[in-house]
C-alpha cells in the first residue's frame, strides 16, 4: 500500500449497486466506503445504454479499485444484493477460464470485458457478501438510491464527492418542507435497531460501528454493557454484540 494510505483510516464496511431503467435502457451504479473515523466516501457513475448486470459488474470494479490503495479492516466484506455477482466470482469464473469464455452451454460469457476487470482487480482479503435487496439494510438502500438516481438521469449528492442541486420540481400549490436527510436517515437507524433488538441479531463490531455512527476504535475498547439511545448494547464473549429495548424510565449512559 501507498505510504500516504496507511496514514487514512482504515475501510471498515463497504457496498455496491447497480440498476437499469429498462434492461437494456439507461443504467447506473453506486458504491459507498465507511471509515473507522465515521466518515464515508460515496461513488456513482451512468451509462446511456447498458443492462442491469453490467451496472452490478461496473459498481463492484469499481469498489474493489477504490479499495486496492486503502488500508482495510480484516472483517471488512463487500454487501451486495446480485447474486449474479457473487456467483460468477466465487462459481461460475473458473470454469469459464479454463473452458475459454465459454458457458456450460457452449455460449459466450455476457459482459466477458467487465468479469476479467473484474477478476483482475478483486481483493483475495475482501469478499462479497450477500444482503437482500430492499430489506432495510441502510448501505445497501444508500447505494441502490444512487444507483437508480443515475439511470434515471439525476445526479445524487454523494459523500465526499461532486454533487449537483436538484431541479425545483413544478408544484400547483405550497408543499410542507421535507424532512431533513439526516433526520431521515437517523429514522432508518432507529428502525433497524429496534428490528435487530426484537430479533436477537447479533452485530459484528464493524456493523455495530455503522448503526450507531462511532468509530470502531472506540467501540474496541469498550468491555460492557453501554446504552446507545433507546438500547442497551451487550458484548457477546468478544464474538460480537447484541442490542437490548431499555426498559421505560431507564437512565443508562451511551
Amino acid at each position: 500500500m501507498a505510504k500516504q494510505a496507511q496514514q487514512q483510516p482504515r475501510v471498515v464496511a463497504a457496498a455496491s449497486d447497480g440498476a437499469c431503467s429498462g434492461n437494456p435502457g439507461p443504467g447506473g451504479w453506486g458504491a459507498l466506503l465507511r471509515f473507522e473515523d465515521g466518515t464515508e466516501r460515496e461513488l456513482g457513475g451512468a451509462a446511456e445504454r447498458t443492462t442491469n448486470n453490467r451496472m452490478e459488474l461496473e459498481a463492484t470494479l469499481r469498489l474493489y479499485e477504490a479499495l486496492a490503495d486503502l488500508p482495510r479492516h480484516p472483517d471488512l466484506a463487500i454487501r451486495t444484493d446480485s447474486k449474479y455477482v457473487i456467483d460468477g466470482l466465487t462459481r461460475w469464473l473458473p470454469n469459464w477460464k479454463r473452458k475459454g469464455w465459454v458457458t456450460a452451454a457452449r455460449k459466450p460469457v455476457l459482459n466477458r470485458d467487465l468479469w476479467e476487470a473484474l477478476d483482475a482487480a478483486r481483493l483475495a482479503d475482501v469478499p462479497l457478501r450477500y444482503v437482500k435487496g430492499h430489506s432495510g439494510d441502510p448501505d445497501n438502500d444508500r447505494v441502490d438510491a444512487i444507483a437508480v438516481a443515475f439511470s434515471q438521469g439525476r445526479s445524487p449528492r454523494l459523500a465526499n464527492g461532486p454533487s449537483a442541486p436538484a431541479a425545483p420540481e413544478p408544484s400547483v400549490q405550497p408543499q410542507a418542507d421535507p424532512a431533513p436527510p439526516a433526520l431521515v436517515a437517523l429514522l432508518g437507524r432507529l428502525e433497524l435497531a429496534d428490528r435487530l433488538a426484537r430479533g436477537g441479531y447479533s452485530l459484528t463490531t464493524a456493523e455495530l460501528a455503522q448503526l450507531v455512527e462511532q468509530p470502531m476504535r472506540q467501540l474496541e475498547q469498550r468491555s460492557g454493557p453501554w446504552r446507545w439511545r433507546d438500547w442497551e448494547v451487550h458484548p457477546q464473549d468478544g464474538s460480537g454484540w447484541r442490542l437490548e429495548r431499555c426498559a421505560s424510565g431507564s437512565d443508562g449512559r451511551a
